[in-house]
């Protein structure tokens, strides 16, 4: 640790770095810093263990930088972060426990990561506490129900802005979002479909249990044998035209040549 670190300012425990086109995160900050600021800077990457040595932070505000990807073990010894911005950035996959050790996070915020594709079913693990989880504007298609199931404190969701594909596999999800809506904020009715064709720009709540018919189609006995008469009856029929157009072929061949026969 050291005193207040060049082109940032510190009032009390609050540690303010934003805009200073910073390219790294500052190499030492105060021991005792409880809010820090690094936002609108030009940071891609965090250092692992940086914040091991502050634990009495509270609020880490990364929104508006470069990064690309969280290190494992960032959030070692900061046990007391309870807001964490990610926001703004090029978060591309959030990978199993990455959340881990910030065990004591409220509220965390990951929109307008446009390249964020991939969020792991154990992505939140450890996060009982967390509140408010915002996932909106970027390029999620389908998210696990286990990464966010694992979530039992959770009042705030956000999900508007995401190309999600509402095939099959989304069905478990919107169940257990219908059943949040009633104690879950969400902004479900601005998160909308954006394949398959059928169901482009339709809000996720809208799908009924209807809507998913087609995935709970089952075949019964009496269906595989209808199936297997008429794949016999086809072959069949496939077998006897051809039978019947060598039988033609033959014939007109046998026609032309008794034709060219007689002229000769």
């Amino acid at each position: 640790g050291g005193g207040c670190p060049a082109l940032c300012t510190c009032r009390g425990q609050a540690v303010d770095c934003s805009g200073r086109r910073l390219f790294s995160a500052p190499p030492e900050l105060p021991l005792d810093t409880g809010n820090l600021s690094l936002a609108h800077n030009r940071i891609a990457s965090i250092p692992p263990g940086y914040l091991a040595c502050f634990g009495q932070l509270r609020a880490l505000d990364l929104r508006n930088n470069s990064l690309s990807a969280l290190p494992a073990g960032l959030f070692l010894g900061a046990r007391r972060l309870a807001h964490l911005d990610l926001s703004y950035n090029n978060l591309s996959l959030l990978p199993a426990d990455v959340f881990l050790e910030a065990s004591g996070l409220l509220r965390l915020d990951l929109s307008h990561n446009p390249g964020l594709r991939r969020v792991h079913p154990q992505a939140f693990r450890g996060l009982a506490q967390l509140r408010e989880l915002d996932l909106s504007y970027g390029g999620l298609s389908a998210i696990s129900l286990e990464a966010l199931e694992g979530l039992p404190g959770l009042v705030g969701l956000r999900l508007g802005g995401n190309p999600w594909v509402c095939g099959c596999a989304m069905e478990p999800l919107l169940k257990w979002l219908r059943g949040r809506i009633q104690r879950c904020a969400s902004d479900s009715q601005l998160a909308e479909c954006r394949a398959p064709p059928e169901v482009a720009g339709a809000p996720l709540l809208s799908l009924t249990e209807e809507s998913f018919q087609a995935c709970h189609l089952t075949l019964t006995l009496d269906d595989y044998l209808f199936i297997a008469f008429v794949g016999f009856v086809v072959s069949i029929a496939s077998v006897a035209t051809n039978f019947l157009l060598g039988i033609t072929a033959n014939c007109c061949h046998r026609w032309s040549k008794a034709s060219e026969d007689e002229d000769v």
